[in-house]
């Protein structure tokens, strides 16, 4: 893909995907075309049977600082209708990193601010540089983080969203890990080497597992443990037993050989 694209879709190997977010010189900050071609990445990448893991990341110093300035002033001067047209494009592009059934690993780096925080959570692991600052800058704009904030509350938790959404504070990578926002945090000349871990971890599992447990942790996160959703649990996991790769798994194991997707 041309240098000069505001998103690089690059693939390593058939196996693994890198979304890179590809302007520096704003720190990343995204406006309505990047939305839109996060979308369509994200969708297109969904499709791909042989992808069995996606990074997400941004060039130079930031990962992600938010709202384009440029963007946010044309919005001034949006009305009632063209506020939440935009907003549900934004909406639709969490959703669709959210839902994509590939595992999405985000590798954050620099500052992560107010829609960056909302596209860090949608991701499934996150690994941090040490050193780098997250913050949910919108009330300090007469703003709240709305259409971020189903997926920032399931990451962050209830009572540290509580405070951070109105107090607009920073908080470094350490403090989001240990409020389990951020899964790891390493040196940042170490990101690159941690981030090639998980993936290669992912490519060695059942393609189709890793799949149905991103969906199966989403599908229960909050429910009530009732006799429909045992019986669900109990279906998918027969499903899963009587499946090519499940029988094609549990023979390696107990051949004690390698399973055929490696």
């Amino acid at each position: 893909m041309n240098a000069a694209a505001t998103l690089q879709v690059l693939r390593p190997s058939p196996q693994v995907a890198e979304v890179w977010l590809n302007r520096p010189e704003v720190r990343n900050a995204f406006n309505d075309g990047v939305v839109a071609e996060l979308t369509a990445a994200f969708r297109t990448l969904g499709e791909d049977p042989a992808l069995r893991a996606i990074v997400l990341a941004g060039r130079g110093k930031a990962f992600c600082a938010g709202a384009d300035l440029g963007w946010m002033g044309a919005m001034a001067g949006y009305s009632w209708d063209e506020n939440r047209a935009d907003a549900e494009r934004l909406a639709e592009m969490l959703w669709t990193v959210w839902r994509c059934p590939v595992p999405v690993v985000a590798r954050l780096h620099g500052d992560c601010y107010a829609g960056g925080v909302g596209l860090a959570a949608a991701c499934d692991i996150v690994v941090a540089a040490d050193g780098m600052h997250f913050c949910l800058s919108e009330a300090r704009l007469g703003l709240l983080p709305a259409t971020i904030g189903p997926y920032v509350v399931r990451a962050l938790g209830e009572q540290a969203s509580r405070r951070y959404f109105v107090s607009a504070e920073r908080f470094s990578a350490a403090e989001a890990r240990a409020l389990g926002f951020v899964h790891e945090c390493v040196a940042p000349e170490a990101l690159d080497a941690r981030v090639a871990e998980f993936t290669a971890a992912l490519v060695a599992n059942g393609p189709q597992a890793v799949r149905a447990c991103k969906r199966l942790v989403q599908d229960l996160a909050g429910r009530e443990i009732d006799a429909a959703l045992r019986a669900d649990t109990a279906r998918r996991i027969a499903d899963v037993r009587a499946s090519a790769e499940g029988r094609e798994g549990v023979a390696a194991f107990l051949g004690k050989r390698e399973p055929g997707w490696r």
